[in-house]
């Protein structure tokens, strides 16, 4: 990968590290609803009316469009504003990577190598080691709901996968149209019209928040990733996600002042180990193979 493209592999990954950061300081003033919607109306205005409309059904992009934003943005953003760490909840999402690995059993049939269940199971006491901290803690609930936004956003990915191979930034920008409605609605009736009334005096901060994440995180970012995975084969650029949640953890510890305790970092490990045994378990194995 020449030092171009390596570049931008690493600055997806910076701004999705610092997208954690952007959702902390989004939810303190604006409800999860609320910067749920205005995230997706960000993502597909105006980028709708000079993106051509992916080779793909309605069925699909309606379905991409509801799991990735009506729901796991849902769960995290409320997560997040119900203290869920910045940089914790960068960890706890790469878990999608073996919620799809488990969802792809049984819709696409594949079957994961045992080195992969492995690598699951050294994750799972990772999380079972996070867990046991906050039991019972204000933060038990917020890490079920960023765990249930990592199976929401696994699901996102086998219905991507049943896509097919596409215009993946375009795939992004016209499912973006799918989530306001809905959460514009959730938000009038959950969140009241008091919410929407407040957007008339946010912060800068704020302000920034909303627009990193529908600009920057969002359309920059994957956009970026697109133009790799259109570059290079998948098994080079992937192992580039595993980046995110070092520039999460360090992120929230310099802007936000987060501190980590030992079961989280103990748990975190083993999550990391767990997420490269997945990645580069299977490519090692037939290294030794064909030794």
């Amino acid at each position: 990968m020449p030092l171009r493209d390596l570049l931008l592999a690493l600055l997806v990954v910076v701004i999705w590290g610092l997208n954690f950061v952007a959702i902390k300081w989004g939810v303190a003033e604006v409800p999860p609803f609320l910067l749920t919607a205005l995230r997706y109306l960000g993502c597909a205005l105006p980028a709708v009316f000079f993106v051509r409309k992916p080779d793909v059904s309605w069925r699909i992009l309606i379905a991409y469009g509801f799991s990735v934003g009506v729901l796991q943005f849902s769960f995290l953003f409320t997560a997040v504003q119900l203290g869920m760490p910045a940089g914790l909840a960068s960890l706890v999402m790469q878990m999608q990577v073996f919620f799809t690995m488990g969802l792809a059993v049984f819709f696409l049939g594949e079957r994961p190598l045992p080195v992969q269940v492995g690598g699951a199971a050294i994750a799972l006491f990772g999380l079972l080691a996070i867990g046991s901290e906050h039991l019972g803690a204000a933060t038990f609930v917020p890490l079920v709901m960023t765990l249930a936004a990592a199976f929401c956003w696994g699901l996102s990915n086998i219905v991507t996968k049943r896509a097919g191979r596409i215009d993946m930034f375009a795939f992004v920008v016209w499912g973006s149209l799918v989530p306001p409605l809905p959460m514009l609605a959730m938000s009038l009736v959950f969140e009241g019209p008091s919410a929407l009334a407040g957007l008339l005096s946010i912060s800068p901060a704020a302000l920034f928040s909303v627009l990193f994440i529908a600009y920057g995180s969002t359309l920059v970012g994957y956009g970026l990733w697109a133009i790799l995975l259109g570059r290079y084969p998948a098994s080079l650029v992937a192992p580039f996600s595993l980046l995110v949640p070092i520039v999460g953890f360090a992120a929230a510890a310099l802007v936000l002042g987060e501190a980590v305790t030992q079961y989280e970092i103990v748990g975190s490990v083993l999550v990391f180990v767990g997420l490269l045994l997945n990645v580069f378990g299977p490519r090692l194995l037939l290294r030794i193979r064909g030794a």
